[in-house]
């Protein structure tokens, strides 16, 4: 898979669940610091700037921009997994270095923008630029044949169908594909290098729902299993904060106790947050990064 930024997302939304699990749950409680809101400040401002820089909000996917499509066989999963993890693909074969014509999103409310496209070349080059590391003992996988397709993606608009390359590989009947959507089309943003030895405060919300033109969204996040009535619990309150293109979400854990020896256990958990104004195009983006998480929103 490609090196997602979105992997980052969800470390983080983990740590967070096994902090809110066990005995270090008191220091998340007691509502958002100013350190948190600091980071929820500086993650608007920098969405901001890259919305204006791209003249809108665009098309911004979410998740995974490499998709393995099928199972690998028996024969070649154990290196070909690995190999696909690690970025390792290569042409075989000459695959088209000129971009196609621009082509349609499709978001399922139906709203429809028209988007530049990347070539099969560029678009596996960025493939590989993103691997997660190095694997010496893989043998790389060969690319046989490229196919603009499409297929469903999620945006911080929720699934949106979206032009892909599909990749064909030698010895396999698994498919890859990568988004054909030009970068400089969307909304991009740097996340703040990563220190583990003083790492963002908060809890990462992973997902958000909610309806059209409604202000109240649900969020999803990694937290404790068990409610605050149960020992090792907790319960948990959202807020958030807001600019006219994203709302970033904080989280308020409220433990049974404090100092409670528990496992470090996480599950999903839910939270409801009120905006001051419907959501509209705006992104939903997790505190501890600035980034987007997915969002769906259904009919009213």
């Amino acid at each position: 898979m490609s090196r997602p930024r979105w992997i980052l997302l969800a470390a983080a939304a983990v740590l967070a669940g096994a902090l809110s699990g066990c005995g270090i749950v008191d220091e998340l409680a007691g509502g958002a610091g100013s350190r948190e809101r600091q980071q929820a400040q500086d993650a608007l401002a920098q969405w901001d700037a890259a919305v204006a820089a791209s003249g809108g909000q665009g098309f911004v996917p979410v998740g995974e921009m490499t998709v393995q499509v099928g199972d690998w066989e028996l024969a070649v999963g154990d290196n070909n997994k690995r190999a696909l993890i690690a970025g390792m693909l290569e042409a075989a074969a000459a695959l088209p270095t000129e971009a196609p014509a621009e082509a349609e999103v499709r978001w399922q409310d139906g709203t429809t923008r028209t988007m530049r496209t990347i070539s099969a070349a560029q678009a596996l080059q960025e493939l590989t630029a993103a691997g997660l590391h190095d694997c010496p003992e893989c043998a790389p996988l060969q690319v046989i044949k490229a196919r603009l397709t499409s297929a469903t993606v999620q945006t911080s608009r929720g699934p949106a169908t979206a032009p892909v390359w599909e990749y064909t590989l030698r010895g396999t009947a698994v498919r890859v594909n990568r988004i054909a959507v030009a970068a400089r089309d969307g909304v991009t943003v740097t996340p703040p290098p990563w220190d583990p030895y003083n790492a963002p405060a908060g809890m990462s919300v992973e997902s958000a729902t909610g309806t059209v033109g409604g202000r109240q969204l649900i969020v999803s996040f990694t937290g404790a299993p068990d409610p605050g009535s149960e020992p090792c619990g907790a319960d948990y309150t959202a807020e958030a904060v807001e600019s006219s293109t994203a709302v970033v979400i904080l989280i308020t854990t409220h433990p049974h106790g404090i100092s409670e020896t528990c496992t470090s256990i996480g599950a999903t958990r839910t939270a409801t947050v009120e905006l001051a104004q419907p959501l509209g195009e705006r992104a939903v983006l997790e505190v501890k990064q600035g980034l987007p998480v997915p969002v769906t929103l259904t009919p009213q």
